[in-house]
């Protein structure tokens, strides 16, 4: 098998407060799912992620907590990584860009830019709150959003609708610092006529073709995101300023340019690389291999709201700084919504993940298998605590975790856990053997599709398969009369459980790993998988639940937090 070289990037969650699911269920766990895939495949992966500590969103937590933003960063930073690795998103490096090799990074990018006269610089009048003596940054102004007309839209996006505006759209802008309406006032900035652009890009993202020749196949890229971005570029792409007035961010390396820094989007995606850099120095890689050979996929996970600056922006800067490969799919995910509302972290309407770990201790997976089943892959999703919990106890404990005690308590029960040799197979046994060496390579088309909830429902067929097989055969009542045709179901019915092991992994990581240990399986991988994996006479371990049913009374209490 040939193996290949991928570059896997997730969003960089804004370091100004803590992971809730709507996060997950975007662009975290997809990625990962993908990324441990790709790995049990063999391939070569970079998996980057990290907080992004600039912009006015942090700006603002700052005043609200009444501490810097240094501090702000410093906390949430810590506690979302770790909440990410305690959850099982095994990213390469989860960097930060408050580091100086971030810093260094984008503005090195925006001096090569700024010498190829990618940019326009523009003096223009912009909001200006006289009351604090300051520019408004996007942030800093909210005001009713001119496509849907909800209230509390910000300069750069309205949170209800999720359109990506400019502060001149809002309807009756108003300064978030002060509350009065602001005034314009001059100032210059550096901006990126994208309207440039239009021609390559529509070849890019319609045809998946770059400079003449063929890139991606456009055809493996989500309608959704196809969709918004053809609209943007059909309805013409605007000029966009890629410097604001803030004292918090990446400074514009450029002369008598002080209280200026990057837009957050422009420094931000430039946050993978830097990451990149990082892991590279950290890992005796060269980070170029994977943002600068061609024969790299670059694949962003994303929530919707994030398209334009990955499948528009992010590609112009990198294709005019030169050099550097562009993504292969960009798999952006809609939105999660929770017990049928809009999920709202100033509401507090959501699950937040350091706290659904405290509260399901060693649960992890039931999370992960319920949001991977609910995925908002090509439509708005909804998450309701019911419908966690009857896939918990309907479908983890009773089908997957079911099949696997009763293969290991019988193989226990009869041969000490000394696996039997297999006798001669009957057609049923070769049928059942012959579906279990088709489910790899189903599972594996669906991920490599981005359709996790498709390789999900696959991964727990095969575990109805091993329910069948030993449902049909009954082998406790055939121990007594023909103890070979008993050594053969078994046999059998481990190879399942050892399948199940390896293909469930990307999804369930722990549960995949507690089962391991039970069937006492070392050094396997993806491409082991569909095969006869263990042999006679291997010893098992004893059972222990993979899976815990969730009570009423804990789906309860949760309901009843969501309430306060």
């Amino acid at each position: 098998m040939s193996t290949k070289r991928y570059t896997v990037t997730s969003a960089l969650l804004y370091a100004n407060g803590p992971i809730h699911i709507g996060h997950i269920a975007g662009a975290y766990l997809p990625a990962d799912i993908y990324v441990r895939y790709l790995k049990g495949k063999g391939h070569d992966v970079a998996f980057i992620c990290g907080s992004d500590e600039h912009g006015a969103a942090i700006t603002l937590q700052a005043k609200k907590e009444g501490i810097s933003p240094q501090k702000i960063i410093d906390k949430y930073h810590s506690i979302n990584k770790k909440t990410f690795a305690d959850f099982g998103i095994d990213f390469s490096i989860y960097h930060r860009t408050s580091e100086k090799l971030h810093h260094d990074t984008a503005q090195d990018f925006f001096k090569t830019l700024e010498e190829k006269n990618v940019f326009t610089k523009k003096t223009t009048e912009q909001f200006y709150d006289d009351k604090n003596k300051q520019f408004l940054a996007d942030r800093y102004i909210s005001g009713e959003c001119p496509k849907c007309g909800g209230a509390g839209a910000y300069g750069d996006q309205c949170e209800k609708c999720g359109s990506t505006l400019s502060p001149e759209e809002l309807i009756n802008p108003k300064s978030t610092l002060s509350g009065n309406t602001p005034i314009k006032k001059e100032t210059s900035h550096w901006y990126l006529p994208m309207q440039n652009h239009e021609k390559w890009l529509k070849e890019w993202i319609e045809k998946g073709e770059l400079d003449g020749k063929n890139h991606h196949d456009s055809k493996a890229w989500k309608s959704q995101v196809l969709g918004q971005c053809k609209s943007w570029i059909d309805g013409g792409l605007q000029e966009r300023a890629m410097t604001r007035d803030l004292d918090w961010g990446v400074k514009v390396p450029l002369k008598d340019t002080e209280g200026k820094v990057l837009y957050v989007w422009l420094d931000a995606p430039i946050g993978y690389i830097s990451a990149t850099k990082q892991w590279a120095a950290d890992n005796g890689k060269n980070w170029e291999d994977y943002w600068k050979k061609e024969e790299t996929e670059l694949v962003h996970f994303i929530g919707k709201d994030n398209i334009v600056f990955h499948c528009i922006i992010f590609p112009i800067i990198l294709k005019s700084h030169g050099d550097y490969i562009l993504p292969t799919n960009v798999p952006a995910n809609e939105f999660l919504n929770l017990e049928g509302k809009k999920l709202s972290t100033s509401r507090n309407w959501a699950i937040w993940l350091h706290e659904y770990l405290e509260d399901f201790k060693g649960q992890e997976d039931a999370l992960r298998y319920a949001l991977c089943a609910t995925a908002p892959e090509g439509k708005d999703t909804d998450f309701t605590w019911a419908d966690f919990q009857a896939r918990n106890n309907n479908e983890l404990v009773a089908i997957f975790g079911n099949f696997i005690n009763r293969v290991v308590v019988l193989t226990h029960k009869y041969w000490e856990g000394n696996v039997p040799r297999p006798n001669n197979l009957d057609n049923y046994d070769k049928e059942v053997l012959v579906k279990l060496a088709e489910f790899p390579k189903k599972i594996g088309d669906s991920i490599e599709k981005f359709r996790f909830r498709e390789a999900l429902a696959e991964l727990m067929n095969l575990a109805r398969l091993g329910n069948k097989y030993l449902a049909d055969t009954e082998p406790w009542k055939l121990k007594t009369t023909d103890e070979k045709r008993t050594e053969t179901i078994l046999n059998i019915a481990i190879q399942i459980a050892a399948s199940l092991a390896i293909l469930s992994e990307p999804f369930l990581p722990f549960s995949s790993e507690k089962l391991k240990t039970i069937l006492a399986l070392k050094n396997v991988n993806w491409n082991d998988a569909g095969g006869i994996i263990i042999k006679e006479n291997h010893q098992l371990n004893q059972a222990t639940h993979l899976f815990e049913k969730i009570e009423d009374e804990k789906i309860a209490k949760q309901l009843e937090k969501l309430k306060s």
